[in-house]
């Protein structure tokens, strides 16, 4: 059996201030983070993990986040490196509805979006602090197609989705398995950092404290037990390090 292809998307960057990576913590120090997805060939759908952010929109509603993002780093750029069209995606899942994770959700007209039962009620009506978070409604476009989940799910076989709430309601990270590589654990926004994960510092925007702090004790676990390389959101020296569209991991094929 050959393992799925799983493709790093380079969607931009954007800014934030420091204490917002780590809660309460060196505030004034504005910090560059990268904006990625995650596209999974596998043999039974070609899925899409979160789609970064729209330029007009950050610009527009958010332009404190200087947002940098090229044509070539928007969704239809990115997966035309791959060798798809937007309309080749089966399955869009966002980690949640932030601003900076459904910015290309626009262009998959075609795909089926999984999305928490919870994550789309809070997204439509949000509590105050969370409006500029939920600023972007553009995912829900005309004619999307929604299959409301909850719980952990798994999408297609070795691909899961785990619940990891507390920075929003419905937030999911994402494990795939692969057979001749290890496994690889996205953490959406539930981690921002390195750091996140080994002194469980939060981040500055969450909508439950304690249940984001769970949320990081159970990456460390599924890390842990999953035998999985861990992929924060938030930091751009391990991004730097790590191989982008066109390029992939996995793929690779095993003797029978």
């Amino acid at each position: 059996m050959t393992d799925p292809k799983v493709y790093l998307l380079d969607g931009g960057t954007l800014v934030i201030d420091e204490s917002d990576v780590h809660w309460h913590i060196n505030a004034g120090n504005p910090v560059r983070f990268p904006v990625y997805s995650v596209l999974i060939e596998h043999p039974d759908a070609l899925i899409l993990f979160d789609t970064g952010f729209d330029l007009d929109h950050v610009n527009k509603v958010l332009p404190f986040e200087l947002p940098e993002q090229t044509e070539e780093q928007t969704i239809p750029a990115q997966l035309a490196k791959c060798g798809f069209t937007p309309d080749d995606v089966d399955i869009v899942v966002n980690s949640h509805f932030h601003f900076d994770h459904v910015g290309g959700n626009k262009h998959l007209t075609k795909a089926t979006t999984l999305v928490h039962k919870e994550e789309l009620r809070h997204a439509k009506v949000p509590e105050p602090f969370e409006r500029l978070g939920y600023s972007d409604l553009s995912f829900d476009h005309e004619g999307v197609k929604y299959t409301p989940i909850s719980g952990d799910y798994e999408i297609v076989p070795g691909v899961w989705l785990f619940e990891t709430p507390g920075h929003t309601i419905g937030h999911y990270s994402l494990l795939v398995e692969l057979e001749y590589e290890r496994n690889m654990l996205f953490c959406g926004d539930a981690a921002y950092t390195r750091t996140t994960l080994e002194k469980e510092w939060i981040a500055g925007f969450h909508l439950d404290p304690t249940k984001s702090v769970e949320a990081i004790r159970r990456l460390n676990y599924l890390a842990r037990t999953k035998n999985a390389d861990v992929y924060p959101s938030h930091e751009l020296e391990p991004y730097l390090t790590w191989k982008l569209a066109p390029a992939f991991y996995g793929g690779g094929e095993g003797q029978a």
